[in-house]
């Protein structure tokens, strides 16, 4: 089992930068792969970013490319999501998630993601 717990969420407007953490604990492993996904009212579950725990090899959607950046801290079992430029549409309920059946094709695909934090809500004024 792997428990995922988000934190760093909360209103900014939009421009701001802002920070998601993740940290992992349980049994974390080096091949584990940990991912971003994000959850607007009404919108189906959407992939942001992942990591490669060994590699650090990071995948960004296209949609936050060149305004959100995927990080860790191998260390503290800790992943960031730093959302540098956020827009109102960047609204949503941010979800961590760990996997081991993903690979550098399937990182974005949400089936693949086997543990699941309680997600943190960004809300992004204009």
């Amino acid at each position: 089992q792997v428990q995922l717990v988000e934190s760093g969420g909360g209103s900014v407007q939009a421009g701001d930068p802002l920070r998601l953490s993740c940290a992992a604990s349980g049994r974390t492993q080096s091949s584990y792969a940990m991912g971003w996904f994000r959850q607007a009212q009404g919108k189906e579950r959407e992939f942001i970013a992942a990591l490669r725990w060994s590699t650090g090899t990071p995948y960004h959607a296209d949609s936050v490319k060149g305004r959100f950046t995927i990080s860790s801290d191998n260390a503290r079992n800790t992943v960031y999501l730093q959302m540098s430029s956020p827009k109102p549409e960047d609204t949503a309920v941010y979800y961590c998630a760990a996997t081991y059946r993903a690979t550098a094709h399937t990182m974005g695909v949400r089936e693949r993601y086997d543990y699941w934090g309680q997600g943190t809500q960004v809300t992004v004024s204009s």
